[in-house]
């Protein structure tokens, strides 16, 4: 990887952090002296658009308050590593979908002021794959909305990652527990969300694995939210994650990488604290507003699978949205998958905690 590559994955990834939020980090964990380039690249990044981002907020705070948003998204939820991204992508393909895209969530205190500024640039110096699993990627195409929320709150799953010594304080403090300024946040993002993305579309699209514990808080707001849920074998999707975890915090991290087996002990117990989340509250879902999807279907007829999830929420515009679908379909064909293996300890390791 080039110099000008690497300095691009981790803006993409983490810069443009509002200083605020990167104090608040500083107070909750201590970075390492080792990390000191991804603490310059963070830091200096978020000082630069700083003051574009009081203006945005000046010109149009009154707009973003004032925005409607539709009362049915389509929640894609499920652990990390189960498909969620491919879903995302090929129900982001849909012209009708309005979802958080890189463009956005690289920074969103500053996207809708400089959207075709940001989207000219980023088309000139985002690498052509993701750093942590060589998905292809572009400025349009559909982002975790917890990457553009990381930007705005500490009070997120990408805590964890800045600071991965610490991953399971800042998952329990983060993905278990919600926060007051997480919550507003997150409604400030989806308003943006909308703006950025939502012209002549009818249907809003959030995606976010994190959500799978934090199903009261959406319906807390979105009472009519359809969730469709990604399953996958939990061995396989842990073995990947833990691969990801190791990648991205080498990648954004401010603190050395624990050892793998400790990585892996913890991503079994973040697995199981996640999915219990969503079991205790599955019972809150409204009868007809939540769909199971197993990976394996997704993977193996993705065509099939995006309607399915049409036909059973009743969405518009099928006719409409197939052709991009397919094209998307047609362009994941190319993507080849890298190999995930974990070392002998660290998956003896995994299989005695599985088998537990």
């Amino acid at each position: 990887m080039t110099p000008g590559s690497l300095l691009s994955d981790r803006l993409v990834a983490a810069g443009f952090i509002r200083p605020a939020v990167l104090m608040r980090g500083l107070q909750l964990s201590r970075p390492s002296l080792g990390r000191w380039p991804v603490s310059l690249v963070i830091g200096l990044s978020g000082l630069l658009v700083e003051p574009l981002a009081w203006l945005q907020s000046c010109l149009l705070s009154r707009r973003i308050r004032r925005v409607q948003l539709p009362e049915a998204p389509i929640v894609v939820i499920g652990h990390w590593r189960s498909g969620t991204t491919y879903l995302h992508q090929l129900l982001g393909a849909d012209p009708g979908m309005a979802t958080a895209r890189n463009a956005l969530t690289v920074a969103p205190h500053v996207a809708l002021l400089l959207k075709p500024c940001l989207t000219w640039l980023l088309a000139r110096v985002m690498t052509r794959i993701r750093p942590i699993d060589a998905v292809p990627w572009s400025p349009h195409d559909p982002q975790e909305d917890e990457l553009g929320l990381a930007r705005l709150t500490m009070d997120t799953n990408m805590a964890g990652m800045a600071f991965p010594r610490q991953y399971l304080f800042h998952f329990h403090r983060s993905v278990e527990h919600t926060t007051r300024r997480y919550e507003r946040q997150w409604l400030q993002f989806t308003r943006l969300t909308w703006l950025h993305d939502g012209a002549r579309k009818a249907e809003l699209l959030i995606k976010n694995s994190a959500h799978s514990a934090r199903v009261p808080m959406v319906l807390r707001h979105f009472p009519k939210a359809r969730f469709v849920l990604l399953r996958r074998d939990p061995e396989a999707s842990i073995r990947s994650l833990v691969q990801v975890k190791q990648r991205l915090g080498t990648l954004v991290g401010l603190q050395p990488l624990p050892d793998v087996i400790t990585q892996v002990e913890e991503t079994v117990a973040a697995h199981r604290a996640l999915m219990g989340a969503f079991e205790k509250s599955r019972a809150a879902i409204p009868e007809g507003q939540l769909l199971e999807l197993n990976y394996s279907d997704l993977v193996s007829d993705p065509l099939a699978a995006v309607q399915r999830i049409h036909n059973h929420f009743g969405l518009p515009g099928w006719q409409r949205a197939e052709a991009p679908i397919r094209e998307r379909i047609a362009q994941a064909g190319h993507y080849q998958a890298d190999p995930v293996q974990l070392p002998a300890a660290a998956e003896q390791r995994l299989q005695q905690l599985l088998e537990a």
